[in-house]
């Protein structure tokens, strides 16, 4: 859900944005394109929960979304008119909040997965889930690859 909320958020702050930076046209696209693989990421979730390929895939495009974020709010940043927009200034908002959602909701499904992993270890849950072939379900984790780059410091260069 909290998914969905930054994918419906994303197409208004980009066209806020595009309004004030013309030349930035790039990073806007980065953007629009990075939603829309997260959004075929999330979309492969949700038809198989708990696959480990599915999930490994919305961690990637998760990971890459969240990079292209970042370099869009350091370009606005460098924009005075853009960053006395209210829209603009509310979309950001709207858009940390939901970034802090997103990761309250990725860890605590990764606990609620390490909980139910767990217990389908253990006697005498162990049992039954053998019984009815109860499969491990799959951590969502952004790729060592992705994590550095998200991590990073976007640089705005003109």
């Amino acid at each position: 859900m909290q998914l969905q909320r930054r994918f419906d958020l994303i197409p208004n702050l980009v066209e806020t944005a595009k309004a004030y930076m013309g030349h930035e046209r790039e990073t806007l696209e980065a953007v629009v394109a990075a939603r829309s693989a997260a959004q075929a990421g999330l979309a492969a979730a949700k038809a198989h929960p708990g696959d480990p390929a599915a999930m490994a895939q919305l961690g990637a495009t998760q990971g890459q979304l969240d990079g292209v974020l970042g370099r869009l709010l350091a370009v606005a940043e460098s924009y005075p008119d853009l960053k006395a927009n209210q829209n603009m200034m509310q979309l950001s908002e709207e858009l940390s909040s939901t970034e802090n959602r997103v990761a309250f909701a990725r860890q605590a499904y990764n606990d609620a997965v390490m909980g139910y992993n767990n217990r389908r270890e253990m006697f005498p849950s162990s049992v039954v889930a053998g019984m009815f072939n109860f499969a491990p379900a799959a951590l969502l984790e952004i790729p060592a690859e992705k994590a550095a780059q998200v991590r990073e410091a976007p640089k705005v260069q003109f």
